[in-house]
């Protein structure tokens, strides 16, 4: 069997989770034979990784490279083996494109104001993205054609449509800018469709559009993993663009119409928790089609820790990143060193290029709260289990995960960890750790002096964390159920010479222990309503290679002919078990692993410490600049200077103050600490207009 797997700003030219995915992969089933589609900047990046046996190719296709010399019609579709078009044809063709690209524009931005129009909307999305490919494939020059006055006039022209306002109109700059973006974010529909048995998307998003050529094309079934949340990831990135309303709009709209035709398409969803899970199901994937798919360990390459450092130690592993909110572990740590003096902190990992100014911020906080030499920057280690074995506990302070193989991996090392409540992480952890909500620094601080001042409850939940990592989250069981969603799409085991594993008992979610919740957590009135929590300061519009965002579902007998996968659904598996763990500092046990909102939260702002913000069942949007009052949020000042982007590029973050939904604000520490907005994301909801209204979009 071949396989494509696609990446976007990863493997094989960065590190990071999703890179150690794709390279277990390709290593962990050798029958195979792959080739992988790396949508790159520039397509200069060099690789990072040695290339497995089976790896028979790298395509890479260049999202930012500049486009070649102009060419003529003529000289374009010979380019492509065609004959020179004629007048009738090359007008036959422009033709085509307009009618497609007008209903592309009108499914971007006409609002939805019921699941019924938005289902509507994103089966017109998907039946006008197959005309703006056919239209490449016969020749035309997409780029081009997406930049004439005749495509800014329709852009125009669709705005005003629905746009009445005097206040709230389209320039033509605008629709320069948007239209120049929308050439290099469908620059996958344009490149020549790959030849595989299955097409595995690694994310959400552009790689999706690299699975419908193939499908198009070839008829090749698609896979599709999201190891985050898109929609979250996409709104991180642009929340604090410095681009005209009328662009925001129209390019998150994309986005979100994009990824609910990935749903519509992929013939198999394999999402990497139960959270993300949920997240999709809530925003219309179809249960039929999907698989949970845990990350897993060799649990060989990662040993118990036989003994403790000689000082009671909090270790952390990871990229120096503003999602990994160091700041709150550091401000933290100041709140464990006045009740363990000799408590040290040691942080593992490499820092990003453009992260420079986010690594010298947690130097100045170290320095302000008089921890030189307490807490230290590490730098890159040979191996994370020297990170994860040089702790007593391992702390994980994130405020956007998804399945992060740092908390399987410090479990599998016999290590209890204190990690905050995103993604996935609580679902990974259940009763084997203590959880707690993001940028809470006391509940972080609290957890962690309740671990490292007691040692048998340490050795309890390690031993506990390791036994759940050999149960659950191995690499075998992970690679087993990969196998056996390839062998469904294709119809049979294909030329691959291992016998057929039984995708039942292949994709049964682990069990998840903790004290029992009435209802499921996946089924009826049940289903918790996700809440994005994204910080303020990140990310820059036109900077970062396009990236993930998901949406919603389009009912069977609505998806256009041809556009769904001929392949019968698999069976749905059963629901996990419901639920719970205990959050430290948080009303009660919530609901893991998607958090309500809280109500009637409350503290005080100032330097990055505030009470407990949290009530009810979720927390309350607790920043550094203090807690959010009746759990909307807060604001607080913008991380300033260059980040890594969320595609693996160099993105300009912002400084100045971040905008908090409804928040009470505060000034972090050194005017570097990323406010909070807790927005509830569920089509039809309240509270669904603040997200609109910070970030412009149209849904």
């Amino acid at each position: 069997m071949r396989i494509a797997l696609v990446s976007e700003g990863t493997y094989p030219f960065a590190m990071g989770g999703v890179s150690v995915w794709c390279d277990q992969l390709i290593r962990g089933l050798p029958d195979y034979r792959w080739e992988m589609v790396a949508l790159t900047v520039d397509g200069t990046e060099p690789p990072l990784w040695p290339s497995p046996d089976n790896l028979d190719k790298v395509h890479s296709i260049p999202l930012w490279r500049p486009r070649p010399p102009r060419r003529s019609p003529h000289e374009r579709l010979r380019g492509r083996g065609r004959p020179p078009a004629d007048p009738d044809r090359r007008r036959r063709l422009a033709g085509d494109f307009l009618a497609a690209y007008q209903d592309f524009l009108a499914a971007m931005l006409i609002p939805a104001d019921s699941a019924a129009a938005a289902a509507a909307g994103r089966a017109r999305f998907l039946t006008a993205l197959r005309g703006l490919y056919a239209y490449a494939a016969d020749g035309g020059d997409l780029d081009e054609a997406l930049l004439t006055e005749q495509a800014l006039t329709a852009m125009v022209d669709a705005w005003r449509a629905i746009r009445t306002d005097e206040a709230d109109q389209m320039t033509l700059r605008d629709a320069c800018e948007a239209g120049w973006l929308l050439t290099h974010m469908l620059r996958p529909l344009t490149a020549e469709p790959v030849s595989a048995d299955v097409v595995h998307a690694s994310m959400n998003g552009l790689c999706a559009l690299v699975g419908m050529a193939a499908k198009w094309r070839h008829g090749t079934p698609m896979v599709l993993s999201e190891h985050g949340i898109y929609l979250r990831e996409r709104y991180i990135s642009f929340l604090d663009s410095d681009a005209a309303r009328p662009v925001r709009v129209l390019v998150l709209g994309f986005f979100r119409a994009l990824a609910g035709a990935a749903y519509l398409v992929a013939d198999a969803l394999a999402p990497h928790s139960s959270y993300n899970r949920r997240w999709q199901v809530h925003n219309g994937a179809d249960p039929a089609r999907m698989w949970t798919m845990y990350n897993g360990v060799e649990p060989g390459e990662f040993p118990a820790a036989v003994a403790e450092p000689d000082v009671p130690t909090i270790s952390f592993m990871g990229r120096i990143d503003p999602l990994k909110d160091l700041h709150t572990l550091i401000r933290a740590f100041a709140q464990v060193r006045e009740r363990i003096p000799n408590a040290m902190l040691r942080m593992y990992g490499g820092t990003p290029g453009g992260n420079e100014a986010y690594r010298d911020s947690c130097l100045a906080l170290i320095d302000e709260f008089g921890l030189v030499g307490a807490a230290v920057l590490e730098g890159r280690v040979d191996t994370p289990v020297n990170a994860y074995h040089a702790g007593s506990i391992v702390a994980l302070t994130s405020i956007s995960e998804g399945f992060p193989y740092t908390v399987v991996e410090a479990m599998a090392c016999g290590r209890p960890v204190v990690c905050t409540n995103v993604g996935g992480v609580a679902e990974a952890v259940a009763d084997t750790g203590l959880v707690v909500p993001p940028r809470d620094v006391t509940a972080v601080a609290e957890a962690c002096v309740a671990l490292l001042s007691d040692h048998e409850r340490r050795g309890r939940l390690g031993a506990l964390a390791r036994e759940r990592v050999l149960a659950n989250f191995t690499l075998r069981r992970s690679l087993d159920a990969y196998r056996a969603v390839y062998e469904r799409v294709t119809g049979g085991p294909g030329q691959s010479a291992v016998p057929r594993v039984d995708i039942a008992a292949a994709l049964t979610e682990p069990a998840l222990t903790g004290p029992a919740l009435t209802g499921s957590a996946l089924t009826g009135s049940a289903l918790a309503k996700p809440t994005l929590t994204v910080p303020t300061g990140v990310g820059s519009l036109g900077r970062v290679p396009a990236g993930r965002v998901p949406v919603g579902r389009v009912p069977v007998g609505r998806v256009p002919a041809g556009l769904r996968a001929a392949a019968p659904p698999p069976a749905p598996l059963p629901p996990p078990p419901p639920w719970s763990v205990p959050v430290i500092g948080q009303a009660g046990p919530v609901t893991a692993p998607v958090p309500d909102t809280g109500a009637s939260g409350s503290g005080t702002g100032g330097n990055g410490s505030g009470g407990n913000g949290s009530g009810g069942n979720g927390s309350a949007g607790n920043g550094s600049s203090g807690n959010g009052s009746s759990g909307k949020g807060s604001s607080g000042n913008g991380s300033g200077g260059k980040r890594s982007g969320t595609n693996g590029s160099s993105a300009n973050g912002s400084g100045g103050n971040g905008s908090g939904g409804n928040g009470s604000g505060g000034n972090g520490s050194g005017g570097t600490a990323p406010g909070v907005i807790v927005v509830p994301v569920v089509p039809g909801q309240p509270g669904r207009e603040p997200l609109a209204s910070a970030v412009g979009s149209s849904a």
